[in-house]
């Protein structure tokens, strides 16, 4: 896997040797949906400086590339072709870096997986929605992709594939040229093989610098309110919290101070209420929909307009009250998903333990480098407060230097 970021001096050579991968991994790992090797080759020739010269980027699909068709893992796209970049694609030309192809999404990023499977175990689901970015960086074809969060799109792939995840402050980064599922909540998001690959992507695109603060407090949450939470990931979470601790950080319990189980269905109804409506055309066509996402349009649709805005409500309270309490602590540590990637490919394992911060627009990142017993990925996010990006960024690679040592290894 990549280890580092950075300009590569042969832009060409660098597209060529993620095309190579490509080619060995993806009869296994089937995280591509379209591969344009013949525009990114000729994209690498144009390249000629930015921080991410030459870097190969997987775009999960459903970002727009120009030219290229944007089809959400659903036939009711297929063909279609975007006629310019998104935002975030146009960030990361202007830095250099060159997107390779389109990655595997679920069903319009909701549930419906597509055919890629987990690195770590081909028998494993990889996560979703952006299931091929995380699997594609996972298994060290591009060391960088596109992902976007609505509930926990990206958090929890990267938690499965064993890799790093940002995801954006809701509305910081524009999502001109995603297709979204729900405006409130939707969220671009980055998947690179490490914290301290993404801390320079972060910066290249948006002009954050990651900044250690010399005191760092964290609030521990376990998220066992929420979710049977396997036994190797508490061991995970506990076994940093207090190797945190060592290192002079000054840790404590969240408790109930986030009434999570409120804001966990309080984000399912916004999320349902808005996707009936950013979806209201393909609900024409409920043949064409998988079950999960019927039904999701159907709870949208059956749920009032006063529901709506009793649940933004809450979301509005709760958020003014978050954001305070991380005025006075630097970041929230938890699980970013149950446990392990689940056994199967029929589905793509529950968001719940995103929902509570999606709903509350927070940026987050995805901290790897814990394994279960049987050799699957741990990983654990970093929750942080949305004017305070730097820090979380720095206090996630140190983090992750904190389970590199304490696991005995590096990536």
């Amino acid at each position: 896997m990549p280890s580092l970021i950075s300009a590569a001096e042969d832009p060409r050579k660098a597209v060529d040797g993620a095309l190579r991968r490509l080619a060995e991994t993806e009869p296994d790992i089937r995280a591509w949906a379209l591969v344009d090797a013949k525009g990114a080759r000729k994209a690498a020739e144009g390249v000629t400086n930015g921080p991410l010269r030459g870097v190969p980027v997987g775009v999960k699909d459903i970002v727009d590339v120009a030219g290229l068709p944007t089809e959400c893992g659903s036939t009711l796209r297929r063909g279609r072709i975007a006629t310019s970049d998104a935002w975030l694609v146009d960030r990361l030309r202007r830095a250099g870096a060159v997107p390779l192809g389109k990655t595997v999404t679920t069903e319009f990023a909701y549930f419906q997986p597509g055919p890629t499977r987990n690195p770590h175990n081909l028998a494993h689901t990889p996560g979703g929605s952006s299931s091929g970015s995380a699997a594609a960086v996972a298994a060290g074809v591009v060391p960088l992709a596109l992902g976007s969060q609505t509930a926990g799109s990206l958090t929890r792939p990267a938690s499965f594939c064993g890799v790093a995840g940002f995801v954006a402050p809701v509305g910081a980064w524009s999502t001109r040229g995603f297709t979204g599922l729900s405006p409130s909540l939707d969220a671009p998001g980055l998947i690179t093989a490490g914290v301290t690959e993404l801390a320079l992507v972060v910066e290249a695109v948006g002009g954050t610098r990651a900044e250690l603060p010399e005191r760092i407090r964290v609030l521990v949450w376990p998220g066992t309110e929420l979710a049977d939470i396997d036994p190797a990931m508490l061991d995970a979470l506990n076994h940093t919290a207090r190797a945190l601790a060592a290192a002079g950080a000054e840790t404590n319990d969240l408790g109930d101070q986030v009434r999570t189980p409120e804001l966990a269905e309080t984000h399912a109804t916004v999320m349902a209420w808005e996707a009936a409506r950013s979806l209201a055309a393909e609900a024409e066509h409920p043949e064409s929909l998988s079950t999960p996402l019927r039904e999701l349009l159907e709870r949208g649709r059956r749920t009032s307009k006063g529901e709506y805005r009793r649940a933004q409500d809450t979301a509005r309270t709760a958020r003014a009250r978050v954001l305070d309490l991380l005025t006075r602590v630097d970041v929230i540590l938890a699980p970013a998903a149950p446990g392990p990637a689940p056994f199967g490919l029929e589905a793509t394992g529950t968001p719940v333990l995103s929902r509570p911060w999606q709903l509350l627009g927070l940026p987050v990142v995805t901290v790897p480098g814990h394994r279960d017993p049987h050799g699957m990925p741990l990983g654990l996010q970093l929750i942080g407060h949305r004017d305070r990006v730097a820090r979380l960024l720095g206090i996630a690679r140190h983090t992750e230097a904190v389970i590199q040592e304490i696991s005995g290894g590096t990536r």
